[in-house]
């Protein structure tokens, strides 16, 4: 269940308290009079069922709350109460199928964004992935992947393409080119030291037959990327971070950018054009994928899940 908190203008507490009210999914309401100080205004609580929040949620901003109150929600990590779980009951659907539409989109939109924090954890990745490829170390290359943060950014691409929200693509798209730009750049930088240092030559990546399908793509690596897109997206979703990990290593993004790197410090040409393919290969896979899950996600809950039966705001 969702913990949402409004805080109300006094003259449309009655209407928030109605939408509690008359809304399946919802219980534990409270109501505290001019409890809010800034902005000013009534605060209600209430519990509400993960598939009922659109509803809620939707109707909260039909008030104009978002304008000129507030609506926030968290995940409730215990409920003990009967009241709660008659709640999910009379609440249409099932909990991890229903999609709060505004809380993806929110997250999404903070992951598409260019951070410090974003170019560091892809640069040190591609620095360990390239640093496997040149051992090679299968358990490099894992570790890499586990670390890579591409995926909200290609999540938001594909809601961006669901809900036309060219902007969104852009960003997002903005910050995946610039991030593995800049990741392989460093990693590059890294991999000409060495080889002035005379660490390593363009014989490195010779016989390294075990990390070779990272520069050969085919159909099996789009067919992962598809599968991979579908699993993030149902796991941000479904509010099941746990299951991205399985994403992280399946996907060949980190790995294909670092061997570009090592591959353009040894003038190895053939290589980096595979690695650069494979790279574009599983982006475009993910991508495809999320988009084409996030839309079924939406029909299906529409038609049996209950987004009727509630009176549920439709996201376009």
């Amino acid at each position: 269940m969702l913990h949402l908190r409004v805080i109300s203008p006094f003259q449309r507490t009655d209407q928030v308290v109605e939408v509690f009210d008359r809304t399946p999914g919802v219980t534990n309401v409270v109501l505290l009079a001019k409890a809010a100080r800034k902005p000013e205004g009534d605060v209600v609580l209430a519990d509400v069922a993960r598939e009922a929040a659109n509803t809620v949620i939707g109707r909260l901003k039909a008030l104009g709350l978002e304008r000129d109150g507030s609506i926030t929600a968290e995940e409730i990590e215990l409920s003990i109460s009967r009241g709660a779980a008659e709640a999910e009951e009379r609440a249409p659907g099932e909990g991890d199928d229903a999609v709060v539409w505004d809380h993806f989109e929110q997250r999404v939109a903070l992951d598409s964004r260019i951070t410090w924090a974003f170019l560091a954890f892809l640069a040190i990745a591609t620095q360990i992935a390239a640093i496997g490829v040149l051992i090679p170390s299968q358990i490099l290359i894992v570790g890499a992947m586990v670390l890579g943060p591409e995926f909200g950014a290609v999540a938001a691409v594909s809601f961006g393409l669901l809900r036309r929200r060219w902007r969104l693509v852009g960003t997002a798209a903005r910050t995946l080119a610039l991030g593995f730009a800049a990741a392989i750049a460093v990693t590059l930088a890294c991999a000409l030291v060495s080889r002035g240092l005379g660490w390593i030559s363009p014989d490195s990546l010779r016989h390294h037959d075990e990390v070779r399908f990272i520069v050969t793509p085919d159909r099996w690596s789009f067919i992962v990327a598809l599968l991979a897109g579908a699993a993030g997206v149902l796991s941000i979703t479904a509010g099941k971070s746990s299951a991205l990990v399985g994403v992280f290593i399946s996907v060949t993004t980190v790995p294909a950018a670092g061997y570009m790197a090592v591959a353009l410090a040894l003038w190895r040409w053939d290589e980096v054009g595979g690695s650069a393919l494979q790279l574009l290969v599983n982006i475009a896979g993910m991508v495809v994928a999320g988009t084409l899950t996030l839309f079924l996600q939406r029909a299906l809950w529409s038609r049996y899940g209950g987004g009727r039966a509630t009176g549920a705001t439709r996201h376009t």
